[in-house]
């Protein structure tokens, strides 16, 4: 195992299910400090917004990482996929009626092994 195709499925699907567990885990966070989950994994053909929540007025797309540490975490979103979750922000704004009405932010939560989620308000 870990040697071709079959291995590298085998990673790729316990990636996979590591970030879902960290988006839960962010989203868990998010809602202890006041937030409703509007969206998790929010896809449009130009990226995806791993989870979309409101407080108030205010709504806020928000990208988790999963890594060691919070600078990993941190440096792991880069210029490109900021672009790629403003532009997919865009695009949910632009569904929404109320739009005009409503303050956006842009987080990043950071899970990190053994630790609680940290919330990275207004990162980029």
């Amino acid at each position: 195992m870990g040697q071709g195709p079959e291995g590298s499925r085998h990673r790729r699907q316990r990636a996979e299910r590591r970030g879902h567990i960290s988006e839960y885990l962010a989203a868990l966070c998010l809602i202890l400090k006041g937030y409703r989950i509007l969206q998790l994994r929010y896809r449009t053909k130009l990226g995806e917004i791993d989870i979309i929540a409101r407080r108030k007025t205010l709504i806020v797309f928000v990208e988790v990482k999963a890594r060691a540490r919070e600078a990993d975490a941190i440096d792991a979103v880069g210029y490109e996929t900021q672009r790629r979750i403003r532009a997919s922000s865009d695009i949910w704004l632009s569904k929404r009626r109320d739009a005009h009405l409503l303050s956006c932010r842009y987080d990043i939560i950071a899970v990190l092994p053994g630790r609680l989620p940290r919330h990275f308000i207004d990162a980029f």
